[in-house]
């Protein structure tokens, strides 16, 4: 007898998983695509999150991979919570044991184990930036060399960079050498990797290196992991410097099942050791791998789409490819022109007002800056206007100078050998023990090669010191050894606690009369309630070390102001994106050191921007900025012109209406807002006016240039937007040398200029 019914196949089954309902067909591609390498190339707003998590679960419901057997490297710790909790929902449980995080998490998690193949113990500490800067500085100082020419930061981020490249002191040639540290710098790379050793500590870049050097120097543990890890996951691939590319290739070069997602065309983070050729030579590194574009945009409307990639078409180290959406035609991206920094934010708030009177949430409005310093005009145009706003990428919690000082308490009780935590709390609060009795310790330190809190234990018991200092440092490491013991029976959040108040730290901040004293106690406080979310000190200092993300949040409808870098991705309803001028964006720090290679990583920097829209993207440039506290006449950015022209709008602010008197409030308004001097005409406050001519309509369909300095003849009126009217001297180039009646002589751009019959 034949059962009728049909029977599905493993494949029909797996392919009618729910979790693959809604992909699309590229994206059910990447799920799949499971026997060796893969590269996922994800576009903005193509739904690679989806994919990653998808695939991850897929291959833990079709039994591929133990939990154990999976490794997923993302570049955030809020990434991988997220990753973390979406595959949950996907496969209908929670996920244990598997290797899920960031690079630095997970190279610290396989440190630990391996430590004493690279002279650790595997409760080494991971020191923070100002640790680093300190010990650099005493290295430095230690060799005779001069701090004050050769700064700390200077030598740590030659070290850095190294450490990104994968290089150890052994591994730098002479032609690696800058002249730093009178050509000393490799002695002191040496010095310092030394002096990690001896305090039992790593740094960041450590954490990949020491890894590299397991993995060359002991080949069977780079063997059991690579059987170990029968799949590797790599989220954001654009953005990994070379020490990390090496980490990947050598855990992936077994079995090859290495999948990579990223978007070559978001690559911005040169500048921290990113290499986009990672991305661009792949297929060469695994040679046969499947190449996957993700194109189908889920995120923006086709003009936005459409003038972001004419921009980023204008770079040649790219893979290519070409963005789409169903979504409706929505909004062309506008380009306003503004006279300076200060027009610029007023246009942009007014803009802000009238979105939020057709029912715009702040929340859902950003300011993307190219430099930091553009935010203090936008910032002083909020707090004028009413506006609330957050300025996304201030300083940290973990930052702040309360709580790394309590911080390194809890460092120094988890690690008694930590140098530099001792060094950090050993007079805070003061106990009576300055730079000389430190520098004592140091000295004993490097001689004997011994960490300065065990020179501490021993020298107590000698002479050695003067009778105070000894009593109080005497005191200090028997407080240490007393919170050590507590801490084998004692909560860590209520040792914490206990560490704050028997040290005299908590009585120092509520001693102290300042205005920051209060907020430093709830800081304290804070940082006590957040151990309570960890099972161990060690899990929490360690979260600390590699977590430093900003976790700032408010109920309260906010815009948010942030730099292009810190947007990625993230994306707005609207965006601006102010500063589109040569001389800032592009950078011109980029394009000095890095030429061609530079200016495309700043057109990616621009796509990033125009990306995170949804709905609108609205591009600004001023005709002048104050930058560094100089006025500085600026072209259009050369990104303007490069964006196709049938998806933008241009909109000219020239022209203004006569004036009228408002009688209730003794001031003038022009052209129907008296805050509107974008528009020209006059400004004032009831007492004196300032006329102001209108912008100069640029061509941007045109080449930019400046306008002819031929206009402006020797001897010609004419008036500038700063510096008031004056007559031309001399004309050379696109420069104008006029003697203006108030300012004085001045050398001025003729683009930023106008005839004086035209300004009255």
């Amino acid at each position: 007898m034949t059962d009728s019914t049909e029977i599905a196949t493993p494949a029909t089954s797996i392919l009618q998983a729910p979790y693959l309902a809604g992909l699309n067909g590229r994206q059910r591609d990447a799920v799949l695509a499971l026997d060796g390498p893969v590269l996922v190339l994800a576009g903005a707003g193509t739904g690679k999150t989806r994919v990653l998590t998808t695939r991850l679960a897929h291959i833990l419901t079709t039994g591929l991979a133990w939990p154990s057997q999976l490794l997923a490297v993302t570049f955030t710790n809020k990434a991988a919570n997220e990753m973390k909790e979406r595959i949950g929902h996907l496969i209908g449980r929670p996920v244990e044991g598997w290797w899920l995080g960031t690079f630095h998490s997970l190279a610290a998690r396989i440190l630990r184990s391996q430590a004493e193949l690279v002279g650790l113990k595997p409760n080494f500490t991971i020191v923070s930036t100002d640790d680093q800067l300190r010990l650099v500085k005493q290295l430095i100082e230690a060799e005779g060399l001069d701090s004050q020419r050769w700064p700390s930061r200077v030598v740590l981020g030659l070290i850095e960079r190294w450490k990104d490249r994968g290089l150890t002191p052994d591994k730098v040639s002479r032609a690696e050498l800058a002249e730093v540290a009178s050509g000393r710098i490799l002695d002191l790379y040496h010095a310092y990797q030394q002096r990690l050793l001896t305090l039992n500590a790593c740094d960041f870049g450590d954490l990949l290196l020491h890894n590299l050097t397991i993995f060359r120097t002991a080949p069977e543990q780079l063997e059991r992991y690579q059987q170990q890890f029968r799949y590797i996951l790599v989220d954001e691939y654009q953005d990994t410097n070379v020490a990390q590319y090496l980490w990947l290739r050598a855990l992936a070069q077994s079995h090859k099942n290495i999948c990579c997602v990223g978007d070559d065309d978001q690559s911005v983070y040169g500048w921290r050791g990113a290499e986009v050729e990672n991305i661009l030579k792949f297929e060469k590194d695994f040679p046969g791998a499947k190449v996957i574009r993700l194109e189908q945009n889920y995120r923006s409307t086709p003009h936005i789409l459409a003038a972001a990639s004419g921009l980023i078409a204008h770079n040649e180290g790219r893979l290519g490819k070409t963005l789409w959406t169903e979504e409706s035609e929505g909004e062309k991206v506008r380009i306003l022109g503004a006279w300076d920094g200060t027009e610029e934010a007023r246009m942009i708030g007014e803009e802000i007002e009238t979105l939020q009177r057709h029912g715009s949430e702040l929340k859902d409005i950003a300011i993307l800056v190219r430099a930091g310093f553009q935010t203090r005009e936008f910032e002083e145009r909020f707090i004028t206007l009413g506006i609330p706003y957050r300025v996304i990428g201030g300083p940290r919690f973990y930052e702040r100078l309360e709580i790394r000082d309590a911080l390194a308490y809890l460092r120094l009780i988890h690690q008694p050998d930590d140098g530099l935590a001792f060094e950090r709390i050993v007079n805070t609060p003061r106990r009576g023990l300055g730079d000389t009795t430190l520098k004592q310790l140091n000295e004993i330190s490097r001689v004997q090669s011994l960490s300065v809190p065990e020179v501490a234990r021993q020298i107590i018991s000698t002479d050695e010191l003067k009778p105070a200092a000894r009593r109080a440092l005497t005191a200090f490491m028997n407080d240490l050894g007393r919170w050590r013991q507590m801490a084998e029976v004692t909560p860590h959040a209520e040792l914490a606690q206990i560490v704050l108040d028997e040290s005299g730290y908590t009585a120092m901040w509520k001693q102290d009369k300042s205005i920051e004293a209060p907020g430093r106690l709830e800081n304290l406080k804070e940082l006590v309630r957040a151990l309570e979310d960890f099972e161990s000190l060690e899990g929490f200092l360690d979260h600390v070390s590699l977590v430093m993300e900003n976790t700032e949040g408010s109920a309260r409808d906010q815009l948010s102001i942030m730099t292009l870098h810190g947007a990625k991705g993230l994306e707005f309803d609207t965006v601006f994106l102010p500063g589109w001028e040569e001389g800032l964006f592009p950078h011109p720090r980029a394009l000095d050191e890095n030429g061609i290679k530079g200016l495309e990583e700043e057109r990616r920097l621009a796509y990033v921007g125009l990306t995170r829209a949804r709905k609108r993207a609205i591009v600004a440039y001023a005709g002048s900025r104050r930058i560094h506290n100089q006025w500085q006449n600026s072209l259009p950015s050369r990104f303007l012109a490069e964006l196709p022209k049938e998806h933008v709008e241009r909109q000219d602010h020239a022209g203004f209406a006569a004036p009228r008197q408002n009688s209730n409030f003794g001031t003038m308004t022009f052209g129907g807002n008296a805050s509107d001097s974008s528009k020209g005409g006059w400004t004032g406050n009831g007492r004196s006016f300032t006329q102001r001519p209108k912008p100069p309509t640029i061509d941007l369909d045109a080449e930019i240039l400046p306008m002819s300095s031929g206009s402006y003849p020797s001897g010609k009126r004419v008036f500038h937007q700063k510096f008031g009217y004056g007559k031309v001297l001399t004309a050379e180039g696109d420069k104008l040398e006029i003697s203006f009646d108030k300012a004085g002589v001045k050398k001025v751009m003729a683009g930023f200029v106008v005839p004086a019959e035209k300004a009255g």
